[in-house]
């Protein structure tokens, strides 16, 4: 099992986890949850409820991959295979991202 720390402005907000090929986790950290004036981190992950599950990645970590040729130097510099998003958003998206979320690998 893959896991990530999920951050907002550099709080933190969650975790992700990617426990087998088809079975995707989010799950809202307890304090962020609780907190009302902290906000949902996507409009599909809304703070109406704590844990989503998916078949895949949610699309709203999919949209913080690179694609094209920068998908491509960053699995042959850290050794990724392509297909593998989960790992490439763990590896990848731990700080200069665009937006307010970042995901350091756990």
């Amino acid at each position: 099992m893959q896991r990530g720390a999920v951050y907002c402005n550099q709080i933190l907000a969650g975790y992700i986890e990617k426990r087998s090929a088809q079975e995707y986790l989010f799950r809202y950290d307890d304090a962020y949850f609780a907190d009302p004036t902290a906000s949902a981190i996507s409009l599909t992950l809304p703070k109406t409820q704590q844990e989503f599950t998916s078949s895949h990645l949610f699309s709203f970590f999919a949209g913080l991959l690179t694609e094209g040729i920068n998908k491509n130097i960053q699995c042959r510099l850290l050794k990724i295979d392509e297909n593998d998003d989960f790992s490439r958003l763990i590896k990848t998206a731990g700080e200069d991202t665009i937006g307010a979320i970042t995901v350091k690998e756990i």
